[in-house]
């Protein structure tokens, strides 16, 4: 699966493209109120992935196991210190609702922590990579 997105700005206007295997959407993420950038942050949006990569996951690994879940909330929170610093003390919480046993629903909850592919990228770190820069005129 090949995955990239695309982020367009210029004064009052922030586009975003997502693209997985060649099929593009766009995501609404508003311009920052005064001047150039966006109004959300990439800890914002990295915090975002690992959310949406777990709650996603759990669903799919619930299907796996013939499990079903109704509604699943993951909040993720840590700290970034001064700038180009990582960041730190990332955690996360879950909270699922589906019927069933407590404790298959908690051996779900765990495996899908260990098969979560952007909670293990980060945890294995990952080399990237400025494959190019352009100047281009005005």
């Amino acid at each position: 699966m090949k995955i990239s997105a695309l982020v367009q700005n210029s004064e009052g206007r922030h586009q975003v493209t997502l693209r997985t295997d060649g099929n593009a959407h766009s995501l609404t993420v508003p311009p920052k109120p005064m001047g150039f950038g966006s109004s959300v942050n990439g800890g914002e949006l990295l915090f975002l992935a690992l959310a949406t990569c777990y709650c996603n996951d759990l669903y799919r690994e619930a299907a796996r196991r013939g499990l079903s879940i109704e509604r699943v909330e993951v909040e993720v929170e840590g700290e970034f210190g001064a700038e180009g610093e990582p960041a730190s003390n990332v955690t996360y919480r879950v909270r699922v609702a589906g019927p069933g046993d407590e404790d298959e629903l908690r051996e779900l909850l765990k495996h899908t922590d260990r098969v979560a592919e952007i909670q293990n990228t980060l945890r294995a770190g990952v080399d990237v990579t400025l494959m190019g820069v352009e100047i281009v005129d005005t």
